[in-house]
């Protein structure tokens, strides 16, 4: 039995200088009993009612003074005490029989549910997740009312204590890539864990890959949809955002609107998004090749016009190219650093002003400028922001290759890419699935937006392909 006034002295000791702690000592039927919780953390008034419940249970002896709904029971240890405390808990130490009774009452901070800024859509649900795990597995379970829903948790971080859930359907997932994650997840050895994009770093098949191996989003409509197709939903406390994995590139080009929308329309817009991908990485490259390199290749009243854009301009297509999309980054940066109305100002009037500018001085030609903003644009399509960053990422290797030695640099800047991709996994599945490895009956959903009744079982964009033996790169 640990002494009553030893606990005393080291709960003095170990939470003398943190203002919101707060410990009481209280009898109870003629025991000491202390009381011990985070004053930021409760609500006082809901905690103090329970606590009157406890004090009645305990005092009549009745009833197991630990038995209610909103408590436990634990041995005492201080690193109970201390992982109690901080979780939000009250809690009462009764040192007459080593053991303490949490409440789990805590206050939680939270918003509401609101649609994301991030993926908005024209029809379909507006709600989003919130910075609370516990309301954001109700969104999920409220929509996907199923037995076969499963949620394991992780406590990551040693001094954060962060809760992790992994979420799957047991009749749809696939086990190999839920083995590799829980595996994944339990090698991580880490003080902190404060957001989904630093868990994903330790989640990544290759770390140092511009390609996101994992799809983020905050709309609970979506995340249903993955775990129907046998997908595996990471979600972690005090963050929206969840990671979906395993996904395949084509995952990305893929909108809730698609699927809320006309069949042909959903259709004509993904084909637009997969289209997209090639203008904004390879037009800007393809331009600089042509003014530099293959003029011959034009008509001759276009060559024409291209040699007289350029003729005024003191510097090689590849610099104006660069400076025009230095400002884009520059106004891009801005009107999401600064408030929404403003933010918004700055992007257009920004824009027109400073493009209008570049080219009266002579910095760019009217081409150039036309190119640049028709990349921005395309790269802007994409439904995802992480593939969005990363598509504008991959032009500036392309344009300097293409600046160098032409419409060559582009075809081995290609190969690399595509060399890239194909090694490229997410939880040790194929990044080009459906399309590598090959499967007829899946292709189809990869380009189109197929009526529902044709759909099949883990239809869009992924390939479940196991490769045993395979490893982590980077």
């Amino acid at each position: 039995m640990v002494l009553y006034k030893d606990i005393v002295d080291v709960i003095v000791e170990e939470f003398s200088q943190t203002v919101d702690f707060v410990a009481k000592e209280l009898d109870w039927k003629n025991e000491h009993v202390i009381l011990c919780y985070y004053s930021s953390m409760i609500d006082t008034a809901v905690v103090m009612e329970q606590l009157q419940t406890i004090q009645k249970r305990f005092e009549s002896g009745k009833a197991k003074w630990g038995e209610t709904a909103f408590t436990k029971e634990n041995k005492f240890t201080m690193k109970q005490l201390k992982e109690s405390i901080c979780a939000g808990e009250t809690v009462i130490i009764f040192p007459s029989s080593d053991n303490m009774i949490s409440i789990l009452l805590p206050k939680i901070a939270s918003r509401g549910p609101e649609s994301p800024e991030n993926e908005y859509v024209v029809r379909g649900s507006h709600d989003g997740f919130v910075e609370n795990l516990d309301v954001n597995i109700n969104l999920i379970r409220k929509k996907l009312r199923s037995a076969d829903l499963k949620i394991e948790n992780r406590v990551i971080g040693t001094k954060s204590n962060s809760t992790v859930s992994i979420i799957y359907l047991t009749t749809k997932v696939d086990t190999e890539a839920l083995d590799t994650l829980k595996e994944r997840l339990d090698q991580i050895e880490t003080e902190m864990m404060y957001s989904s994009g630093q868990l994903e770093d330790y989640l990544e098949d290759s770390i140092w890959s511009p390609f996101p191996q994992f799809l983020n989003t905050e709309r609970p409509d979506r995340v249903i949809a993955n775990l129907v197709e046998g997908k595996i939903v990471i979600l972690t406390d005090s963050d929206p955002t969840a990671l979906i994995g395993p996904i395949s590139l084509f995952t990305f080009y893929e909108s809730p609107d698609d699927f809320n929308g006309r069949v042909l329309v959903g259709s004509f817009y993904r084909l637009v998004r997969l289209a997209s991908f090639f203008t904004a990485i390879f037009l800007p490259a393809f331009y600089i090749a042509v003014a530099s390199f293959h003029f011959e290749i034009m008509p001759l009243e276009l060559g024409e016009q291209v040699k007289s854009s350029v003729s005024n301009i003191p510097f090689r297509p590849i610099f104006e190219a660069l400076l025009l999309e230095l400002m884009i980054e520059l106004i891009r940066e801005a009107s999401i650093r600064l408030p929404s109305p403003i933010g918004q100002t700055i992007g257009v009037v920004g824009g027109l002003v400073i493009g209008d500018a570049i080219v009266s001085a002579g910095l760019a030609s009217n081409l150039m400028v036309i190119v640049v903003a028709s990349t921005a644009l395309a790269s802007f399509v994409v439904p995802s922001v992480e593939m969005n960053t990363t598509i504008r990422l991959l032009r500036f290797p392309f344009m300097v290759a293409a600046s160098l030695f032409g419409f060559f640099g582009i075809v081995i800047g290609s190969m690399i890419l595509f060399i890239h991709l194909l090694n490229l996994q997410s939880l040790n599945q194929p990044y080009l699935s459906p399309v590598i490895p090959f499967e007829p009956k899946k292709i189809k959903a990869v380009f189109f937006r197929l009526p529902f009744y044709k759909q099949i079982p883990q239809h869009r964009s992924f390939y479940f392909f196991s490769k045993k033996g395979s490893k982590r790169n980077g």
